[in-house]
């Protein structure tokens, strides 16, 4: 099994770093992605650190719109030279957070749009981060993105008619622990619509635990509880699903795990 999006690089994994990813090994997760937001710049190689220390860890590199403020000239060659690192497999996680507005939107657009050109540059994927920003995202992805190099929209909590217009660029979506919550029916209603081989797993940890986790600091091993879910809710075994969505992670980022292989 994968997590596709997490940030165990995250101060909240200090204490007890080691112990988290042996627990993930323990229950299956295979792989992880860490991804590369760190504190923004100038922090920008977190994840890269995190693959090079262990083997079952893959990275982006990226600055979270909420860091977008802290971008200066020099982030964006230090950034292309990162995505060069052999584990390094996409341009992530960028987009737009009109939820808190920590940075400005237009900044945000501007910052956004330096890493899509980046990532056609370079031909890696991205991970995208959207909330409540979902019409400029779009806007901004259909001007200035090449769908062939393909990407996820990571925690996606929209609904179908959002799925189908990422689905028509060619995107995946990574569905997390907010799809166990209660009264997260509209996004069971996307999860129930993507077609499974677009679907990919992810914890976003230490944010967003699933049931029967909520409220607690998330991890990697915790992707199974969302695993469960999705696979009862799509009516296949989580070996399926596991199956499904591993496949699906390594057709989206076959660009570099080929050098794997």
């Amino acid at each position: 099994m994968i997590d596709s999006h997490c940030h165990v690089d995250s101060d909240q994994f200090d204490g007890d770093r080691d112990a988290v990813i042996a627990r993930a090994l323990a229950v299956g997760v295979t792989t992880m992605l860490a991804i590369g937001t760190g504190e923004g710049p100038p922090d920008l190689d977190a994840a890269i650190r995190l693959a090079d220390a262990h083997a079952c860890f893959l990275a982006t590199v990226g600055v979270h719109p909420h860091s977008a403020l802290r971008v200066e000239p020099a982030t964006y060659p230090a950034l292309s030279e990162l995505a060069r690192h052999p584990k390094c497999v996409a341009i992530g996680e960028i987009g737009l957070d009109y939820h808190y507005d920590f940075a400005p939107r237009n900044v945000q657009q501007e910052v956004f749009v330096r890493h899509l050109k980046m990532a056609r540059e370079l031909g890696l994927p991205v991970v995208i981060h959207t909330r409540e920003a979902w019409a400029d995202t779009m806007a901004i992805l259909r001007e200035h993105w090449d769908p062939a190099l393909g990407g996820i929209f990571h925690c996606f909590s929209e609904g179908v008619a959002e799925a189908e217009e990422a689905l028509a660029m060619n995107f995946c979506f990574g569905f997390g622990g907010v799809v166990t919550y209660p009264k997260a029916e509209k996004l069971r209603d996307a999860a129930s619509f993507v077609p499974l081989d677009r679907i990919l797993l992810e914890t976003d940890a230490p944010y967003l635990a699933p049931v029967p986790f909520r409220g607690k600091r998330n991890e990697p091993a915790y992707v199974v509880e969302t695993a469960k879910r999705l696979a009862a809710l799509r009516g296949v075994t989580v070996s399926e699903l596991d199956e499904l969505t591993t496949a699906n992670f390594r057709r989206v980022f076959s660009a570099k795990l080929e050098q794997f292989q």
